[in-house]
């Protein structure tokens, strides 16, 4: 009778330990945020890049002295003309010191005078002169550094160009050499682009190039390249930067660009069709390496499981990366929650 109630217990216990909602429990699925990737075609008659605007030359500029900031006299995004005002300081102390010397000042012109008839006159020693001289010098000396240092309560822009980054704003405190704003110069702009170790050698610097930006819906044509000439480990790519007029003001440090090499048939004029290559982008936070070195990146299937698929990576632009091979059109991979994921993981894609 014993052997038989321990037996229906254990069957019991494995009935509870099996049942469908410790079931569901283990197996529940993970939420996850998903990209669907759709493809970008590129001709093959030249290559192309994607890049990003940079300004032609960036200015920082700052004060040569501490003091509270009582007006900022511009805006991000705002032109502005070499000398205009940027900011002001609190002057207070300095024109009170300005003041205070203007009067020593005064006090040392006027005792040179009249010291200057008694040494006329013989009845000083030159070493008494040569003190009341020197007393007038200093005197000088302070009233130049009290004024500049009420000049210096004005900030003008040393360039022309615009404003790039306002770092501090009225009440606070600026240091020495602490940027204020930076001016950006953007009469012509450069686009960097990433390009392949292997594809260096096709590239000069008279290599003629076109350059769509979408965000103005415009295309220019591309002026002298310069070659960087230090790779990156990852991804074994040098820094390529094109020159751009931008006489217009309309490209601005930050947009994204599309810049295609002109091929020697293209340039000319033989019509051709060239049947186009497609790629994808993807966060980079979305592409993990393997040991080997290979990439994957975490896709789900159409049954919402989780798979590792090996990718091929391109270029590199701001906060994405090219997949040259590996995925498919529509395929969904997943940007957010991919931490949690094995091969084969149910997941609850999100959108």
């Amino acid at each position: 009778m014993k052997a038989k109630r321990i037996v229906y217990g254990a069957l019991l216990l494995t009935l509870v330990a099996c049942s469908p909602k410790n079931s569901e429990r283990e197996k529940a699925p993970i939420r996850v945020v998903v990209e669907k990737v759709s493809a970008q075609a590129v001709a093959s008659d030249g290559k192309t890049y994607v890049g990003v605007v940079e300004e032609n030359q960036a200015t920082v500029v700052s004060y040569t002295t501490m003091g509270t900031l009582k007006h900022v006299a511009v805006s991000e995004g705002q032109a502005v003309g070499r000398g205009q005002l940027i900011a002001e300081l609190d002057d207070t102390q300095a024109r009170n010191m300005l003041a205070a010397a203007e009067a020593q000042n005064r006090q040392a012109e006027d005792a040179l005078q009249r010291y200057k008839l008694l040494h006329d006159e013989g009845s000083m020693t030159e070493a008494q002169w040569v003190e009341v001289q020197s007393k007038v010098d200093q005197a000088r000396s302070e009233l130049a550094i009290a004024r500049r240092n009420v000049a210096d309560s004005r900030l003008e822009a040393p360039v022309s160009g615009i404003i790039g980054k306002r770092y501090l704003a009225a009440g606070e405190t600026a240091l020495p050499s602490q940027p204020v704003v930076s001016i950006l110069d953007i009469s012509s702009v450069k686009v960097k682009i990433a390009v392949p170790e292997r594809e260096m050698k096709d590239i000069t610097s008279t290599t003629p190039t076109t350059i769509f930006v979408e965000a103005i819906g415009r295309e220019f044509h591309g002026g002298l390249i310069e070659k960087g000439v230090q790779a990156d480990a990852l991804t074994h790519t040098y820094d390529v930067r094109v020159r751009v007029d931008n006489k217009g003001r309309e490209l601005l440090p930050g947009m994204v660009a599309k810049v295609k090499t002109l091929s020697p048939s293209s340039l000319s004029g033989k019509e051709q069709s060239p049947s186009p290559t497609t790629f994808f982008t993807l966060p980079i936070t979305a592409v993990q390496q393997r040991a080997d070195g290979t990439f994957f990146a975490w896709t789900v299937s159409k049954d919402n499981t989780a798979h590792r698929t090996t990718v091929t990576t391109g270029t590199i632009v701001g906060n994405r990366i090219e997949i040259l091979s590996g995925l498919s059109d529509g395929q969904r991979v997943v940007t957010e929650g991919y931490q949690k994921l094995s091969e084969g993981t149910k997941t609850q894609p999100l959108p």
